[in-house]
């Protein structure tokens, strides 16, 4: 089977668009739609038609593009079942192990709820790829903004749980900023330490830290390591349950 093309590039202030591609089938879908004009622009600078949006969550700067994207492109809209009523222009509802396909390419359903109330991701197992929207950020994950913390912290050790050679690709790159505050909470992780100054060259040099992979994240990322006795430490935390261990990290990135 032939491996999917995936193309990434910024959209907005701080989004990141991914368009995926099966060159067997031609089919193409983009993660999410935060605004249609750089998606028809990538779309045209790759020669290709788009067919699917999947959709990870309702929130505006991940679904403003789907009408005219729809409209232009006559392409069919998956989304979470939960969030079915918020997200104009759906046209499949979904939700965990469900499947979806991309041409020949099948992506597993995984609820990731916590961000919103029935946040999706998609993961590709054949391709070794995950579209985590805005559950897991690279050294980061996203707010809880209609979850709490044992619902979030469920869903992220659902994703820690894929292969640590999974390529996680995020709907923000956050990822300069998530590194000077994981060095609060963990200083002495060494790996941590190098992967902030990769995140520093990159930064300087205009280049993205995306995507990240399940492995990288499982060793750098306060929000997937609640077991770290470091930094149970420091919080003052030590042997208490891993949901309240994170969700005090939680606590402390709201605020830095």
């Amino acid at each position: 089977m032939a491996k999917l093309e995936i193309f990434q590039f910024p959209t907005r202030a701080d989004n990141y668009g991914v368009l995926i591609h099966d060159p067997e089938t031609g089919a193409t879908a983009s993660i999410d739609a935060p605004e249609a004009g750089p998606i028809l622009g990538a779309l045209a600078r790759k020669g290709w038609n788009l067919t699917d949006i999947l959709v990870t969550h309702h929130h505006g700067d991940h679904t403003a593009g789907i009408g005219a994207l729809k409209s232009k492109t006559g392409c069919t809209v998956y989304g979470p079942a939960r969030e079915a009523g918020l997200i104009a222009g759906l046209d499949v509802e979904v939700k965990e192990d469900d499947t979806v396909s991309v041409g020949h390419a099948d992506a597993m359903v995984i609820d990731t709820p916590g961000h919103t109330r029935g946040h999706v991701s998609y993961y590709f197992p054949e391709e070794s790829v995950v579209f985590a929207g805005d559950t897991l950020f690279s050294v980061g994950c996203g707010k809880l903004l209609e979850g709490d913390a044992p619902t979030m912290w469920q869903s992220l050790s659902k994703l820690a749980g894929l292969p640590p050679e999974t390529a996680v690709y995020c709907g923000h790159e956050y990822t300069g900023a998530n590194c000077r505050f994981a060095l609060t909470v963990e200083p002495d992780n060494e790996a941590l330490q190098a992967r902030a100054a990769e995140v520093a060259a990159n930064d300087a040099a205009g280049r993205p830290s995306l995507p990240t992979t399940i492995g990288q994240e499982r060793a750098t990322n306060p929000f997937l390591r609640a077991s770290s006795p470091e930094i149970q430490a420091r919080l003052g935390l030590e042997g208490q349950p891993l949901d309240v261990v994170f969700a005090e990290v939680r606590r402390r990135k709201d605020q830095f």
